[in-house]
């Protein structure tokens, strides 16, 4: 559904967001969110880079959310890193479809349609406190140093 880049953006964006302002550094991030510590570094700098991260370097720094997590949706996270592949026209380029889509690609781009909708409403603060009562990715005491 979505690629294995957004997924860790998105992982790393939840992390730090658990952090409540305070800043995470890069291998508490590896170890919290699971993502290989050699590619993590780089979806961070596209996050920052992009203005959804904040980042201080030496000590006491780490890496912050630029804006609170009511102000941040999946879908803005996704969007950064590999937004989602709308069908707009005949992947297969049959002339017959270029109008309309067959109902194969219909159905597929409708799909995408209903993530991208639910990415767009969701956002990361919904995410720290789920309905069932989970904390994502690991227990918020863990989070720092």
């Amino acid at each position: 559904m979505i690629s294995p880049t957004a997924e860790y953006a998105l992982r790393a964006v939840v992390a730090i967001a658990q952090g409540s302002g305070e800043a995470v550094v890069t291998p508490k991030l590896v170890e919290m969110t699971k993502v290989p510590p050699g590619y993590l570094p780089k979806v961070l700098q596209i996050l920052r880079r992009a203005g959804l991260l904040r980042s201080k370097r030496g000590f006491g720094g780490g890496f912050t959310l630029a804006k609170a997590p009511e102000q941040i949706t999946l879908l803005d996270v996704v969007n950064v890193v590999d937004p989602i592949k709308r069908i707009e026209r005949c992947p297969l380029n049959i002339g017959l479809h270029t109008v309309t889509l067959c109902p194969l690609h219909k159905r597929l781009d409708e799909a995408a349609a209903m993530v991208e909708r639910s990415f767009a409403s969701t956002t990361i603060a919904e995410l720290l406190t789920g309905d069932d009562g989970q904390t994502p990715l690991c227990k918020p005491t863990q989070l720092l140093y």
